[in-house]
């Protein structure tokens, strides 16, 4: 008879309960279940924070200073798209650095020149393209030529800089058409494209790099193939190659504050947290972060009825950039440490969620490529762990049997403090397989020279010339082998001469 009392108590707790529940219709207080169409039911994610609760300025700083880190390299893609969709035609910003309206491809016709400033750690040893597409208005279509023998690839990321596309000499990508679409996009694929590749985001960032040789012969004999390169809407689709002719884009104002020493300003303290809210609609959360998308936003909710609060996350943003991406810029902050001082990163363009690595790469040298395109090495250092200093002069040092492994080609770049080229008299900012001159030891090794100083004799087919300052060598190998993508090659010591 007590069993049965007890079991009625319970079934009448566990009613009040319900009801009490369904009077206030207040889902906050369980954990739902949604069922499929097979019957079966998933989980599903108890509701975020309830932004009817007063929160403190504490608490709304520390959202805000971590929110800024993980979310700057989305907010720099992003604002990137709203200066492209600015563009008027397609062009050149400054006459130097492609610029077209959303959607839409512009190519250089020959190296990119050394007074950009929109990207950091640029490279002269391929011509360049750069489209933006919104992807989440329309697909777009991207057109590949057949480039014969010669290395290429293009480069395709979403908003967070991850690649979803691969389009490549690497993946033997075959001439055609390509699609890209939006994370939503239900259409039709028309007849004639050869694949399609599917965003997370509804932001895409497409990059060609063709190489080009250092001689005025490979220069001419590029533009027929490059001329076949092309980005544009599904609806401008119709099954046949356009052609362009490169060499007479128009030369086009910029629509940002441009001219500093150092990259063109992307992110904002200031505004950051007023874009974020578009930026996040545009990169829908990962699986796991749905809670951060939920507690950033509530903050951004609660502090746009509180000035106070929206005063204390602008502070902490300035903060942030100062104490946390800003040492980001010094590639030896961060990466994989490796002999000789060397650094790299071995999920380039697949971050994920590793936030840490994918703002120290937007910060330092954004769009970099897939691993298997191209494997990046960086240093600061000499082989004694030396800052390295123009007032000095350095050799780097290839034995004949550990030349960069790789089926496409290598370069050695230098780049200033800012992480953009040097001025020299002999406009050279990298050297590599581009350049047919090299010398070669009588052993087979080849020594390069970086100095300020003209080196005398023949050596000067192998100078890399630096400033009378500070500065940084950036190693890439493009079509890495095996060995380059897993570190158990490296590029040799830098070393103190004199």
């Amino acid at each position: 008879m007590k069993k049965i009392l007890i079991l009625l108590m319970a079934i009448f707790v566990l009613g009040a309960c319900n009801q009490n529940k369904n009077a206030n219709n207040d889902p906050s207080d369980s954990t739902e279940t949604d069922t499929t169409a097979s019957g079966q039911s998933s989980y599903v994610l108890p509701p975020g924070p309830d932004i009817k609760v007063k929160i403190t300025e504490s608490y709304a700083r520390q959202v805000a200073r971590d929110a800024y880190f993980w979310a700057w390299p989305m907010e720099n893609i992003y604002n990137r798209r709203l200066a492209f969709k600015q563009a008027p035609k397609v062009g050149l910003m400054n006459g130097v650095l492609p610029f077209a309206p959303l959607n839409n491809l512009a190519m250089l016709s020959d190296y990119i020149q050394p007074e950009q400033r929109w990207v950091a750690c640029p490279n002269q040893d391929v011509v360049y393209g750069a489209a933006i597409a919104s992807l989440d208005e329309t697909p777009v279509v991207v057109q590949v030529p057949d480039f014969g023998d010669r290395f290429w690839v293009y480069q395709v990321v979403d908003l967070r800089t991850d690649s979803f596309a691969q389009i490549g000499k690497m993946y033997g990508t075959k001439p055609g058409f390509y699609l890209l679409v939006g994370p939503d996009w239900k259409g039709e694929v028309p007849k004639g494209i050869t694949k399609t590749f599917r965003s997370k985001t509804g932001t895409a960032f497409i990059v060609p790099r063709v190489f080009q040789d250092d001689t005025a012969e490979d220069k001419k004999a590029i533009q027929g193939i490059i001329s076949g390169i092309d980005v544009y809407a599904l609806d401008k689709f119709d099954g046949k190659t356009k052609k362009q002719d490169w060499s007479k884009l128009p030369s086009l104002g910029s629509p940002t504050k441009d001219g500093g020493s150092g990259e063109t300003k992307w992110v904002f303290p200031d505004k950051f947290f007023d874009e974020l809210p578009a930026v996040l609609k545009d990169a829908p959360p990962l699986p796991g972060e749905e809670s951060r998308y939920a507690q950033i936003l509530a903050v951004i909710e609660a502090a746009k009825k509180d000035p106070a609060l929206k005063k204390a996350m602008i502070e902490e943003a300035y903060k942030a950039d100062k104490e946390l991406i800003d040492p980001l810029l010094q590639f030896s902050n961060w990466g994989i440490p490796l002999a000789d001082n060397w650094t790299t990163a071995n999920n380039c363009a697949a971050f994920g969620t590793d936030y840490f690595t994918r703002t120290a790469i937007a910060k330092s040298n954004i769009l970099v490529n897939a691993g298997i395109e191209t494997k990046y090495f960086y240093q600061d250092f000499d082989s004694k762990r030396a800052r390295l200093n123009g007032a000095n002069q350095y050799t780097v040092t290839f034995a004949k049997d550990k030349m960069p492994p790789v089926d496409g080609f290598w370069s050695l770049t230098l780049y200033d403090e800012h992480h953009f080229f040097s001025p020299n008299s002999i406009k050279r900012y990298s050297i590599g397989t581009k350049n047919k001159n090299l010398k070669y030891n009588a052993d087979g090794s080849l020594t390069l020279y970086v100095q300020n100083a003209e080196p005398k004799g023949d050596l000067k087919a192998n100078w890399l010339p630096c400033p009378k300052a500070i500065f940084c060598l950036y190693f890439r190998c493009y079509g890495p082998k095996e060995i380059t993508i897993k570190n158990e090659w490296t590029p040799p010591a830098v070393v103190l001469t004199k």
